[in-house]
C-alpha cells in the first residue's frame, strides 16, 4: 500500500528547484517578465511569449555569441576584426569605427554593451560569421541550444526587420544565460561609460545609476518596438531579472523597472526546504536483514514564495510500504510534493538512504510471520 502524511518543514541549507510563483501586479509594458535568478522562478509575466521587435536588447544575443568564443579559447579580447564599409556606413547608435581600421573583441564588445554600437555588431557579425546575414543565422542556432524556444535573428544589431523577433521570455533566459554561465564578462555590462575615437559615451542602462546592486544589461528603442529594457540586480544574495517592452518614454522605462524589481525584492522571498540525504522518514521493509531503511531526500529544494503565502506551505510525502527487499541505496521509493496559494506544486523524488539485502530462505517464514502479526518494525 502506499503511505501519505505531511511533513513537518524544517529550513535548512540547500540549492534550487524551478517553480512559479505569481502575485498580481499591474505594469504600462506591452511586454513583461520578471524572474528570481536562483530559483529560475517566474515571479510575474505579461505577453511574455509574445514574439516582438526587441531592438537592441537583441544585441545581447550577439554578445553571447563572443562571450561564448572567449570562453572556447577560439577567440581572444586581444584579438582584432576588421571594419568594412558595411559597417561603417550603419545608421543607428554606433561606435564610431573608423572605415578600414581594425578593433579588438575587447573594445567591440564595449562598444555593444556600454555604447550599444549597431557598427560594432556588424564588425563582429563579420568577424565571426562572415558575413551579417550568415551571423543571424548562426544566432538562431545558438538561442535554440540555449533554450531560446521563440526568437529568430535577422541581424546582429535589432535595426528593424519584420522577422526580427523575440519574445520576453526569450530575453530573460538569454540574461540568465549571460549572468551564470559567463561571470569573467558579465561584469562589462556594468561598466558606466566607454571611449572610443575620442567620443564618450555613457551606458544607457538607466538601473545602473539609480538602483542599488543593478549590474546590467541592456535596453533598446526603436518606433516599432517603443522603449524596453532588460536588467538585473543583486541584492541581500537575491538576484532578479526583468523585462520590460513597448513603453512610450526613456523615463517610463526606467520608472517600471524599478517598479518591478523593487515588487519582486518586497513581495518576494527564497525559502530553503529541504537538503540532499535529509531523512524524512524510516521505511518498513519486506523480509530484509533490516527492518526498516531511512527515507530521505534525493536534492536540495529551494523554492521563491510569495511572502503571504508562506504559511500555507506544506508538505506531502507518498512511498510505498513495505519496500521489498533487497533496497539498493539511492533507489527512488517515492515523491515529496510542495503546495502553497499561488504556486504551482512542486515534487522530487526520495531515496533509500541505504542497502537493505534480502534475508536467506530459513529466515523468510518467521520474518513473515512476525510481519503479518506486528509489522516490520518487529524483532
Amino acid at each position: 500500500m502506499h503511505k501519505y502524511f505531511f511533513l513537518i518543514l524544517f529550513f535548512v541549507a540547500g540549492v534550487v528547484t524551478p517553480s512559479s510563483a505569481q502575485v498580481d501586479i499591474e505594469t504600462v509594458a506591452r511586454e513583461a517578465i520578471l524572474v528570481d535568478a536562483e530559483t529560475n522562478t517566474v515571479l510575474f509575466e505579461k505577453n511574455a511569449d509574445v514574439l516582438m521587435h526587441p531592438a537592441s536588447m537583441s544585441k545581447l544575443m550577439t554578445v553571447a555569441m563572443v562571450f561564448d568564443r572567449l570562453a572556447d579559447g577560439s577567440l581572444k579580447m586581444e584579438d582584432t576584426f576588421p571594419v568594412s564599409e558595411s559597417a561603417w556606413r550603419i545608421q543607428g547608435s554606433k561606435m564610431f569605427v573608423e572605415l578600414g581600421s581594425r578593433i579588438s573583441v575587447g573594445d567591440l564588445l564595449r562598444g555593444i554593451i556600454v555604447q550599444s554600437g549597431n557598427d560594432a555588431c556588424v564588425v563582429v557579425a563579420e568577424g565571426i560569421g562572415g558575413d551579417e546575414q550568415n551571423f543571424a543565422r548562426m544566432m538562431t542556432e545558438r538561442a535554440r541550444e540555449i533554450g531560446m524556444t521563440h526568437s529568430q535573428f535577422r541581424n546582429a544589431s535589432g535595426w528593424p526587420d519584420p522577422e526580427h523577433l523575440m519574445t520576453a521570455r526569450d530575453l530573460a533566459t538569454l540574461a540568465s544565460y549571460l549572468i551564470n554561465t559567463h561571470k569573467e564578462y558579465y561584469k562589462i555590462f556594468s561598466e558606466i561609460d566607454f571611449t572610443w575615437h575620442g567620443i564618450k559615451q555613457g551606458n544607457r542602462n538607466p538601473l545602473l545609476y539609480s538602483y542599488p546592486g543593478a549590474d546590467g544589461l541592456k535596453t533598446g528603442h526603436t518606433e516599432e518596438a517603443g522603449y524596453g529594457l532588460t536588467g538585473s540586480v543583486q541584492r541581500n544574495g537575491r538576484r532578479l531579472i526583468v523585462v520590460a517592452t513597448g513603453m512610450d518614454s526613456v523615463k517610463r522605462r526606467g520608472i517600471e523597472a524599478e517598479r518591478l524589481l523593487t515588487l519582486g525584492f518586497n513581495e518576494f522571498e527564497n525559502y530553503t526546504l529541504l537538503s540532499a540525504g535529509q531523512k524524512l522518514d524510516d521505511a518498513d521493509v519486506w523480509l530484509g536483514e533490516e527492518n526498516t531503511i531511512p527515507v530521505v531526500a534525493a536534492k536540495d529544494i529551494r523554492m521563491t514564495l510569495p511572502r503571504a503565502a508562506r504559511k500555507s506551505l506544506q508538505a506531502k510525502l507518498v512511498y510505498q510500504t513495505p519496500l521489498a527487499a533487497p533496497v539498493a541505496e539511492g533507489a527512488e521509493v517515492g515523491t515529496v510534493t510542495f503546495t502553497a496559494t499561488g504556486m504551482e506544486p512542486v515534487t522530487i523524488p526520495v531515496v533509500a538512504a541505504g542497502t537493505v539485502e534480502k534475508i536467506g530462505f530459513l529466515g523468510k517464514i518467521p520474518a513473515a510471520f512476525n510481519y503479518l502479526l506486528w509489522g516490520a518494525s518487529s524483532g
